[in-house]
């Protein structure tokens, strides 16, 4: 087991089905902890995939845009997403993927963007957001395991 900054992202080897670890790791930090959070797990080849399959371009210019995959739990879909969430003509881009979506906001411009917005939403629940930094360092370490 290893953990990547202070922000809840733990990498480990398992041979259990990711959908039954997510149930049964909630389960349990609500038992131990008395937190009740959103547990979402994602394979080497799900986090390749997430990083091979990004827009093109898409996080390549962090001096000009601020970069986002915002990973998906079941059944939340992009594309349940891509109707709710509120883009701000200039400013934001969103693109789907396979069980995330992809968001860039203009860095001058970013405190415009609508993206807080859907933190208000329903579908925001079953959403967790990492840095296309964070992101692409995940997808590194796993290859190293």
């Amino acid at each position: 087991v290893r953990t990547y900054i202070a922000s809840g992202n733990v990498l480990f080897k398992s041979d259990r089905p990711g959908d039954v670890l997510e149930g049964e790791l909630e389960a349990m930090i609500e038992r131990e902890f008395g937190l009740n959070v959103l547990v979402l797990i994602r394979s080497r080849a799900q986090m390749r995939n997430i990083v091979s399959k990004a827009p093109p371009g898409f996080g390549q210019r962090p001096d000009v845009y601020h970069s986002d995959v915002i990973f998906l739990k079941k059944p939340l879909t992009a594309a349940k997403v891509m109707k709710v969430i509120e883009l701000r003509e200039g400013v934001d881009q969103a693109w789907p993927g396979n069980g995330v979506f992809y968001f860039a906001r203009l860095s001058e411009r970013r405190a415009q963007s609508k993206l807080s917005k859907f933190a208000s939403t329903a579908e925001y629940k079953l959403a967790s957001i990492r840095s296309w930094t964070t992101t692409t360092k995940l997808a590194e370490l796993l290859e190293a395991l």
